[in-house]
């Protein structure tokens, strides 16, 4: 068939065909599906697999039939909807044709309410893929059969030059740079949605560099046994940037399997995976070359490092997964996940770890895990009904939790205060006594979290971060310093 000229028809009298996956929503919702079966349970990825040889139309109908996404928590590439609207509003068809499943097709189109019809890959009609040759064949059915001798297309990759080649008008939506060249040479007046690329500082707040800080703990055993032994930080250096890599791939694959949560959040909602800014395969590729990096290092620094580091792999994963849904757990295993990096400090740097720092840092720890659920739970407005989303906490369990949490912060500081007359202290320390002064300085940051808490000053907001952008919290920081030193050589 030969294209028509692209003048002619006006944009008035033929119909509009939306591409769906890439152009109305930047995400694919045949992979948002499969982190849907995969977030309940690991193995489905076996069924993924078992199905492969159905071919792609069967594929999708299977996966469709398990787990499709919810449209309204999908990421739509606004100005290119508002278009839409302006569009459907002037009284132009419009029609959402994606090769996606025919029943997540017509949910979408019927969330957005803009669209006259919808075209999808059906498998128990047809078993044909919707996309290339097989959509714009479709589509010229579907506009014939509707009296319409020309129409227009929307999309975005290479995939719809084939779909363009029929159109009488185009439009790019968030295309790279050689497809919207392409389409140009055959639709010299192509209307174009820019596409944004992806930059470097979308990257690091994907993997979330800022919280790399975290694995500063890993430096603790060293600074408590005093150790200044250029090649023992060395050894922690390499094990700094491991334990880094590692966090930020499985900060990754928790925001992978957490999509539909973080975009019902106020908050989460604007980070790089859950708006659409980063594309899932994208950070399923990252996250894997930096888990595979993160181990090549941590063999590098010992054996035990690397066992460590698995220890936290499989743990945050199986966190991610299943514990962050479990009340209580979930918190028990975020202030063991804090321990376990300083357990690794100790074994990259080869120095003894003290039981008194290991009980000092899981009633800390577990303090900062309940501030964290506490300032979730102040952002809900209903306090009788609603959950928090993805986790196992009510609203009502927030007294419960707000003194869980203040008891386990004290409980650190008690320890601190027994921990000051005991050998180990006399042995590191010249002058042990200074220590009290530390004592009541823990606990006056520790108060001052909780109070802020209960203002709702941290907006939801991981307490450590807070921390870092708080000069109260540098201050505290500091004067323990001061105070350690005082301790060690004395005035």
């Amino acid at each position: 068939m030969t294209p028509p000229a692209p003048h002619a028809a006006s944009p008035d009298q033929s119909p509009l065909y939306v591409d769906l996956d890439g152009t109305l929503t930047p995400s694919d919702t045949l992979h948002e599906s499969a982190l849907l079966l995969v977030r309940r349970h690991p193995l489905n990825l076996l069924r993924l697999l078992a199905w492969l040889p159905l071919g792609k139309a069967g594929f999708k109908q299977r996966l469709a039939s398990e787990a499709r996404p919810d449209p309204a928590l999908l990421p739509y590439n606004e100005p290119f909807v508002q278009y839409l609207r302006d569009e459907h509003a002037r009284g132009r068809p419009l029609v959402l044709a994606s090769a996606a499943d025919a029943r997540i097709v017509q949910e979408v189109a019927s969330h957005l309410e803009v669209f006259d019809d919808h075209l999808g890959t059906n498998a128990q009609a047809d078993g044909v893929n919707l996309s290339r040759g097989n959509k714009r064949t479709a589509i010229d059915a579907h506009a014939s059969a509707r009296g319409h001798g020309h129409w227009a297309y929307a999309g975005n990759s290479r995939d719809d030059l084939d779909v363009w080649a029929g159109s009488a008008e185009a439009v790019a939506v968030n295309a790279p740079g050689g497809v919207v060249a392409s389409l140009q040479r055959t639709h010299p007046q192509a209307r174009v949605f820019e596409r944004e690329p992806l930059s470097l500082k979308t990257v690091l707040r994907a993997i979330r560099l800022k919280q790399w800080t975290k694995n500063g703990l890993l430096f603790v055993p060293l600074l408590a046994a005093h150790s200044l032994s250029p090649q023992l930080w060395w050894s922690v250096l390499l094990a700094f940037v491991a334990f880094g890599l590692c966090a930020s791939a499985t900060y990754l694959v928790n925001d992978l399997l957490d999509l539909p949560n973080d975009r019902a959040h106020r908050i989460k909602r604007h980070r790089p995976l859950a708006s659409g800014a980063i594309g899932i395969p994208t950070a399923v590729g990252l996250a894997l070359v930096m888990l595979v990096l993160a181990f090549v290092l941590a063999f590098a620094v010992s054996t035990g490092f690397a066992w460590m580091l698995l220890a936290y792999t499989v743990t945050t994963l199986a966190y991610s997964l299943v514990l962050k849904r479990l009340a209580l757990i979930d918190v028990l295993v975020l202030s063991g996940l804090y321990t376990l990096r300083i357990g690794a400090g100790a074994v990259a740097s080869g120095v003894d770890l003290s039981n008194w720092l290991l009980a000092i840092s899981i009633f800390l720890f577990l303090s900062l895990a309940l501030v964290k659920r506490c300032a979730e739970l102040e952002e809900l407005e209903d306090d009788r009904s609603v959950l928090a989303p993805g986790r196992g906490y009510r609203p009502r369990d927030l007294d419960s939790l707000r003194a869980m949490g203040m008891s386990s912060g004290f409980l650190a500081v008690l320890v601190l205060a027994l921990y000051i007359d005991s050998q180990n202290s006399r042995q590191l320390y010249a002058h042990p006594d200074w220590l009290w002064a530390a004592a009541p300085v823990l606990l006056l940051w520790v108060m001052r979290i909780w109070l802020k808490t209960g203002r709702r000053e941290l907006h939801g907001e991981d307490p450590l971060q807070f921390a870092l952008k708080d000069p109260f919290s540098w201050f505290t920081l500091l004067v323990m310093g001061g105070i350690g030193l005082a301790a060690t050589v004395g005035f």
